[in-house]
């Protein structure tokens, strides 16, 4: 027995040796497959595993930049994005957050060297398994993961990424290689950096810059404690956690955080237990087009912007462009506040004029049939259900006129309604529209620009995108014209009717607005000043209207032009921004400057790419350009010109050059006014020419365009750190060759004894025009 024994026991010493060397050789060969497993992803060999990101990427990782457009004074006004990051730098991030998010979701990050090998042992075990419940990934990881996209299906198109219980392992050792060549090539602080400003916080918000402000309206240095344990706390499930739409899951979760922070020592006990039963405050606002300064600016100038980027070679949505334009800020809200202030008012007005009526009417006044069955087939919806149902009508109209929930605009906020899409057409047929801009006219800097009343309900903007006939604000082109061609203002007209052959032998004969001619004398600046139409029939048939439009090209006009007489009463359509461009030529001593609103675009490093110069026309010479100041100052002086109002009513009494216009039926309203440094031009009317005041009392510019621009300016010039001048104007560096004091002329120097013959007579019920 003995004997035996020691046999066993000698076995055992002989064979501990053997056993040792196998588990060596064991753990040696698993090290080595490991090893040549992970040079086998790293390489793709033979197209298993999909690739990697390369080096290039590596050393210049890259995720989606918002781009930023700012005002002149440095204002934020609004982002271009997919999604929506801006960066910081290290220095803007609070340490409460850092220790947070250490805290949270890598609490061994200043230790490892990418790869965290207690989670990671715990994340194998489980994918071998079958578990794969994934985690354990450390920040860098999840940075390789994010900056890298290292589960698209572009990198993981391997032949075996698909396999059952492989795919996560693979995806893995990916984000294992990518995070060891993160931590090679980055500090740590750098790596932190990169996670916060790549990482989704949802509700639109990707980065920290972005979250702080969304979630709570703070810069992120501004964050308290429990806000950067709100937003950790957030990482985990952007939804589930969202403090908006989930608050107590939110509120659990960032006591998760906080409760973290207490175990390792980053946050005391008692403070904790102060915060832990506090409901989570927010200050809540998703960023997105439809809000901020300058909505339909913004909209128009990406138009611009988005033809730049594709033929330099940058994306507007993600290379984080800064771009710098001539709005102001200050001038900006001015606009939108006089925009808002008036057209509130006017549309109550609207409402109450055509109570118990629709107001699309024809000329007569008599409401137009079929309107709003034309109108609704011009939508995206009707077009969507004609589309589903194959043209079906009664399938068509059935959805048409079901009720749904929807929210539509009003003066006093949105409100939440059930409307059936007609009913919600005929309701915002109802509208008036408005376009405002202001401009620089030296430099030709757009300062304000407000598109309509409400850009989330009404996107259309009435600046640049739509044109419509000016009326009498036209008429200063024709004087221009009469200007250059020996007229000057003292020159003397008579109120008469005039009528002007055409080529289909018709008759163009305009009346005034009150229907009626004086047979008063009227100097051309008084006769511009009370807009008489007459006198305007007179220049244009002694010029002809081929000058008139080359005049109105010259000074920046841009939209197509009909050389017909009535082009003197505005009947062609023009845009709101050639128009204040056009005006700033008489302000910039002839010079015409095209209206522009980006000064400077740079990339997200601050380099240079785009900086524009004015594009300058000398249209006018400088005597003709303050000659017709001169005219148009009348507009406010005279007690009877048709901008009096600006004196009397808004009390601007330093000069100002003005004109208002009034288009057929009331259909356009006009008001264009400016000082020596800056031009404003207001539009107002509806959404189509046939929704419109039926009288010209309610219905004309001084009445529904100039106060925007009266209220613009006196808030304008409240602002003594916009330093708008009330300079006079300034006059010419040579003498003039007219006077303009008009007792100095002889009372029968103007009107030659072939004056009369001018003016041919014609009856009554000849066509009095189109336009007034």
């Amino acid at each position: 027995m003995a004997t035996r024994q020691k046999k066993i026991q000698a076995s055992k010493k002989n064979s501990s040796p053997k056993v040792a060397t196998a588990l060596w050789i064991l753990f040696i060969g698993g090290f080595v497959t490991f090893i040549l497993y992970v040079y086998a992803v790293s390489i793709n060999f033979l197209n298993l595993f999909g690739e990697l990101p390369n080096l290039r990427s590596l050393e210049n990782p890259k995720s989606e930049i918002a781009s930023e457009l700012y005002s002149a004074d440095n204002e934020l006004l609004g982002k271009y994005f997919r999604e929506n990051r801006s960066p910081v730098v290290y220095e803007e991030l609070p340490e409460n957050l850092i220790q947070a998010l250490i805290a949270t979701e890598d609490v061994r990050f200043e230790d490892h060297s990418g790869i965290d090998a207690e989670a990671t042992a715990r994340v194998v075990a489980s994918v071998l398994l079958g578990q794969s419940k994934g985690g354990g990934s450390t920040l860098t990881q999840q940075v390789a993961k994010n900056l890298f996209s290292t589960r698209s299906e572009e990198l993981n198109n391997g032949l075996l990424n698909n396999t059952k219980g492989l795919r996560m392992l693979i995806l893995k050792t990916k984000e294992w290689i990518m995070a060891i060549k993160l931590e090679r090539s980055y500090t740590k602080k750098e790596i932190l950096l990169m996670y916060l400003n790549t990482v989704d916080f949802g509700s639109n918000a990707f980065g920290i810059k972005v979250a702080a402000k969304t979630f709570f309206n703070k810069k992120p240095q501004d964050l308290q404690v429990h806000e950067s344990a709100v937003l950790v706390g957030l990482l985990k499930a952007p939804t589930f956690y969202s403090p908006k739409m989930n608050p107590e899951n939110s509120k659990h979760r960032r006591n998760v955080v906080l409760s973290q922070m207490v175990k390792y020592g980053y946050l005391p006990a008692a403070e904790y237990d102060k915060i832990k039963n506090e409901a989570i405050v927010l200050d809540y606002r998703v960023e997105n087009q439809n809000q901020g300064l300058a909505p339909y600016f913004r909209t128009e100038a990406s138009k611009f912007l988005l033809s730049w980027c594709r033929e330099s070679g940058y994306n507007l949505y993600e290379d984080g462009l800064k771009i710098y334009t001539t709005i102001d800020s200050r001038m900006q809200r001015y606009a939108e506040q006089a925009v808002a202030e008036h057209m509130k008012d006017r549309q109550k007005a609207f409402f109450e004029h055509w109570k118990g009526r629709n107001p699309w009417v024809d000329r007569n006044n008599q409401e137009i049939k079929g309107y709003v069955e034309a109108a609704i087939k011009r939508t995206d919806r009707y077009r969507r259900l004609n589309a589903r149902f194959d043209g079906n009508a009664d399938s068509i109209n059935y959805y048409l006129n079901k009720k749904i929930p929807m929210t539509i605009f009003t003066w006093d906020g949105e409100k939440e309604v059930n409307m059936s899409p007609i009913d919600s057409l005929k309701y915002y047929k109802h509208f008036l529209q408005v376009g405002f801009m202001a401009m620089e006219p030296q430099t030709g800097h757009i300062k304000a620009w407000v598109g309509g009343i409400n850009y989330k309900h009404f996107k259309y903007d009435h600046v640049k995108q739509g044109a419509r006939q000016p009326g009498s604000t036209f008429k200063p082109f024709l004087y221009t014209a009469a200007i250059e061609h020996g007229y000057y203002p003292c020159y003397e007209t008579i109120d008469t009717k005039v009528c002007i052959p055409l080529d289909d032998g018709t008759m163009w004969c305009p009346s005034n607005a009150d229907n009626k001619y004086s047979g008063n004398k009227y100097t051309l600046r008084n006769a511009l000043a009370q807009s008489v139409n007459s006198i305007s029939a007179f220049l244009v048939n002694k010029l002809g209207p081929e000058t008139l439009a080359s005049t109105a090209r010259r000074m920046g006009i841009s939209t197509p032009m009909d050389a017909t007489p009535s082009l003197a009463l505005g009947v062609s359509d023009v845009t709101l921004y050639d128009m204040v461009g056009a005006y700033g030529t008489f302000a910039n001593a002839g010079t015409w400057t095209r209206p522009n609103y980006i000064t400077r675009i740079e990339d997200k490093h601050g380099n240079v790419l785009y900086e524009p110069v004015p594009d300058k026309v000398d249209a006018l010479s400088e005597e003709t350009a303050y000659l017709m100041v001169h005219m148009l100052q009348a507009s406010t002086e005279n007690g009877r010109g048709t901008a009096w109002g600006l004196r009397s009513r808004h009390g601007l009494k330093n000069e100002i050059a003005a004109k208002t216009g009034t288009t057929q039926n009331q259909s356009d309203a006009w008001f264009m006014g400016f000082t020596p440094d800056l031009v404003g031009g207001v539009w107002v009317g509806g959404d189509d020419r046939s929704i419109h005041f039926r009288t010209i009392r309610e219905g004309q510019g001084a009445k529904l365009a100039m106060p925007v621009y009266g209220a613009f300016m006196q808030k304008v010039y409240a602002d003594k750190s916009l330093d708008v001048s009330k300079e006079p104007f300034a006059k010419p560096s040579a003498p003039l060759s007219v006077e303009l004091d008009c007792s100095k002329y002889n009372s029968g120097y103007q009107i030659d004894s072939t004056r009369q013959d001018e003016f041919l007579q014609f009856p009554a019920d000849v066509d009095l025009g189109d336009v007034i």
